[in-house]
């Protein structure tokens, strides 16, 4: 169940524990930075205040608590302003200048504000039972000795050793240390804290991942340094001192808080971060107190209403005080029944200026029904009303997650048919986020039949357009031939490309065949992908980061180069040998791994293959990638971006490939720097690692680009009527997507 999140105080410094002598030894501990330090299976041994620093691992998402829930709850009924008017005229009812009794104003306006009061305490209690449902969820720890038992989320602390299961989430932000895959990776599903829905690979260090059994953990010991906590998703800086040596930590190792292991059995981790210092609770914020546009709209009718009922007093306590100066005739009061005398003012002639003034007071209470009072509280039925017809609403269950609708709180109802703006991403909210490899140019040679989805588009609305048809000439129409084969061809996820100069090993009598087995090739080998075989059938499935990695592999398989296994140190593919004919075996050392970031907008992987060349694979947005080509690496560049425009105009997502051979010294240069910066724990090691990473990635030999299709979700078109769209990909991708929008 998805939490509400609180913001809280960013905690500079907390620490799970430490031998005696650690203050003296590391007097950085304490101070703001990357001063966190956590000794993992170690907390009999912890001082006690160390512990008690930290935060716990409970919860809360409540908007009030027992000690403040009445006057939290009061101001925030009486600051609506017809609840503070029928206040203070209730006080001023206990004065003679009531025309009523105090209890016919009072009364009302407690109970209509205790209602109310009584609603919002009823939808906070429903906050407090996710939030105990959450606090008592129960997860296996390491009590000792080897041996683990269930314990509640609530009671963890940092340093504990878990082990989560398939399918649960993680009770804390924890590093990870093994899981049932022997290379310590698992599958994470993060969509609770980034709304993605694919999965993350995350893998543990090398070195622990053989603690994959509950006894391996009776005598285990590690410290960890890292960053103290904070809202950075998508950074984790640190390092684990293990058996004498120091490993370098990311934000691969880091499992967080929220989100769910997938496609994994098991996995063991250490607690690093608990309760309010976790990320998903860094990033929240505190639970607003909500009105909608109409509560703020009947304000604005409320002061209108007032300022009617100020002028009718007004006007009405000048006409009194004329009538009451005139009451008082040659000494005579016409109105001899009034009777005033020193005790009373009201109608008092002789003081006239204080008698229209209490008649005014007296005025604004007499027609205070000009605004009624049962005006929220109405209101407040009506929403809660609309949140059960809400959650009975068939129309909006989703059937394939099998997910009603359910509303938390009923402060927001009518804010749903309001809306006339949405700010939205567009890969995986407008588009399905479900990469299919179509087109491809090597060697500056376009491959790959078909028109696209906005190519369609084009074409439909501008059926008498020279140009748009010229556009979408610009693909190659399917023979029979191809459209026979792909009618036969079983269809895959990902793959919807076809072309019989490349299929079934044709490649080999392309004039550039050794460019193609290498654009390939480094489609097979450049990834962070994870190789999963069905059991039953033998087919191998992809886990990967991207939509985009996992078509890339499933190109590279479908095409003849068919990557299979993958260790923490090397990864194994079949290939068909140009020479012989025959499928060979190849495996790769991985000896580094340059991650794809949205400043780098590339990922590189350096690996040796089976003849002892060391070779950068390198894949890219041609905006970084052409830049870094070597002059001897061009051959290709001129057609390559010309099938690039064409493809951008089709509105498939494009990738430069380009690689290049590294000699043994410059390597061992590169691969001692690139380990220091990574054993690094400073607030600048992402930008030395980037920096280090850049000087490498240059002088790149061309191979060709990538064109990939990402088809809109159904429904989209029909429910748009204006788009403006802020470029992130190139330009005229994204242009024709608003021409697909349109269509």
């Amino acid at each position: 169940m998805k939490m509400k999140k609180l913001n809280f105080s960013k905690i500079y410094s907390f620490r799970c524990g430490q031998k005696p002598n650690f203050r003296t030894e590391n007097p950085q501990i304490g101070k703001q930075g990357y001063s966190r330090v956590v000794l993992c299976n170690e907390q009999d041994s912890f001082e006690s205040d160390f512990r008690n620093s930290y935060a716990d691992n409970s919860v809360r998402s409540t908007k009030y608590t027992v000690a403040n829930f009445l006057p939290k709850s009061l101001f925030e009924q009486f600051r609506r302003v017809a609840n503070f008017y029928f206040l203070v005229t209730g006080i001023l009812a206990f004065t003679k200048l009531a025309p009523y009794t105090a209890v016919s104003a009072i009364l009302p306006l407690c109970i209509i504000t205790g209602a109310t009061m009584v609603k919002e305490g009823v939808e906070d209690w429903r906050r407090k039972k996710q939030d105990i449902e959450v606090n008592n969820r129960r997860v296996i720890f390491h009590k000792g000795d080897g041996s683990f038992e269930y314990t509640e989320w609530k009671n963890l602390k940092v340093g504990n050793i878990v082990k989560v299961k398939k399918d649960e989430f993680f009770p804390a932000d924890l590093l990870l240390l093994s899981s049932s895959y022997d290379d310590a990776v698992c599958y994470v599903e993060t969509m609770n804290l980034d709304g993605e829905t694919n999965l993350k690979l995350k893998q543990g260090l090398e070195v622990t991942s053989s603690l994959n059994e509950d006894f391996k953990f009776r005598d285990f010991k590690a410290a960890v340094k890292c960053e103290d906590p904070n809202a950075n998703l998508y950074s984790f800086v640190g390092s684990m001192e293990f058996d004498g040596q120091k490993f370098p930590l990311s934000p691969q190792q880091l499992l967080l808080r929220d989100s769910k292991l997938r496609n994994t059995d098991y996995v063991y981790g250490a607690v690093i971060f608990t309760g309010h210092d976790t990320k998903v609770i860094q990033n929240a914020t505190d639970p607003p107190s909500k009105r909608s546009k109409i509560e703020k709209k009947m304000d604005k009718i409320i002061y209108f209403l007032f300022c009617v009922l100020f002028l009718i007093a007004f006007v009405g306590s000048i006409l009194f005080g004329i009538v009451t100066k005139r009451d008082l005739h040659n000494g005579v009061m016409k109105r001899w029944y009034l009777r005033p005398d020193d005790s009373t003012i009201f109608f008092d002639p002789e003081r006239v200026a204080a008698a229209s003034a209490f008649h005014f007071l007296t005025a604004l209470m007499l027609y205070n029904f000009f605004i009624p009072i049962s005006l929220y509280f109405s209101i407040e039925l009506v929403k809660v009303l609309q949140c059960i017809f809400i959650n009975q609403d068939i129309n909006m269950y989703y059937e394939e997650l099998d997910k009603p609708a359910l509303a938390r709180t009923s402060n927001l109802n009518e804010e749903l048919g309001q809306i006339d703006t949405i700010l939205s991403d567009k890969t995986g909210t407008l588009t399905c986020n479900s990469m299919e490899f179509i087109k491809c140019s090597v060697a500056g040679v376009a491959y790959g039949r078909g028109v696209t989805e906005v190519e369609q588009a084009i074409g439909n609305i501008s059926n008498n357009s020279p140009m748009i048809h010229q556009q979408v000439n610009r693909s190659e129409p399917e023979s029979d031939d191809i459209r026979e084969a792909r009618d036969r061809k079983e269809s895959v996820k990902g793959f919807n490309f076809m072309d019989e100069r490349i299929m079934n090993g044709n490649w080999v009598n392309e004039p550039c065949a050794d460019v193609i087995q290498k654009f390939f090739r480094l489609l097979s080998v450049c990834h962070t992908a994870i190789p999963e075989v069905d059991e039953g059938t033998g087919k191998v499935s992809y886990e990967a980061e991207s939509p985009d990695e996992a078509a890339f592999v499933i190109a590279a398989r479908e095409v003849g180069f068919k990557f299979y296994k993958r260790t923490q140190n090397s990864l194994s593919m079949k290939e068909l040998d140009p020479v012989s004919g025959d499928e060979v075996n190849r495996t790769f050392k991985i000896l580094n791994v340059l991650e794809f970031n949205s400043s780098r907008k590339r990922m590189s992987v350096i690996v040796k293959d089976e003849e002892g060349r060391i070779l950068l694979l390198c894949k890219g947005a041609d905006s970084v990638m052409f830049e870094r080509l070597a002059k001897d690496g061009r051959e290709f560049e001129a057609k390559t971006l010309e099938h690039m425009n064409e493809y951008a105009d089709a509105g498939l997502r494009t990738l430069i490939l380009a690689y290049r051979e590294l000699d043994e010294e410059e390597y061992n240069e590169f691969d001692n720097k690139f380990s220091e910066v990574k054993n690094s724990v400073t607030i600048d090691r992402e930008s030395l690692i980037e920096e280090v990473s850049d000087k490498i990635e240059r002088n790149l030999i061309l191979l060709g680009a990538t064109a990939v299709e990402d088809k809109l979700q159904n429904g989209v078109t029909k429910n748009f009527s204006k788009e403006n769209v802020s470029v992130g990909s190139r330009l005229e991708i994204s242009t024709n997507y608003i021409v697909l929008l349109g269509s």
